[in-house]
């Protein structure tokens, strides 16, 4: 069974940073593209970061620059380290595949705010 376990969001002020985690388990993760996707309050979910099995990455417009994905193959993690955070970047934030699967963790809550 597929289990995806986000961590490390929380409240941060206007310009600061966060480092989000996801522990990915039941899949072959080394094989698999991974990203951040995330859901603002009455938006749909967005894929905002994403990296391949090779570790190539791509990012939304709206981070790139800001946003750096990465992942541990050894570890079966993913990892979205985020700079310079805005108000708009307040989400809950979370991993999966690309394309994902119907199955989602609970996320993690990410709130920017002065």
């Amino acid at each position: 069974q597929v289990q995806l376990v986000e961590s490390g969001g929380g409240l941060v002020q206007p310009g600061g940073s966060l480092r989000l985690s996801c522990a990915a388990s039941g899949i072959i993760f080394s094989i698999n593209d991974m990203g951040w996707y995330r859901q603002a309050p009455g938006k749909q979910r967005e894929l905002v970061a994403r990296i391949s099995s090779f570790s190539s990455t791509a990012y939304a417009d709206s981070v790139k620059g800001r946003f750096t994905i990465s992942r541990d193959n050894a570890k079966n993690t993913v990892t979205l380290r985020m700079n310079s955070l805005k108000l708009e970047d307040t989400a809950v934030y979370y991993c999966n595949k690309v394309p994902p699967l119907d199955s989602w963790g609970q996320g993690t809550q990410v709130t920017v705010s002065s």
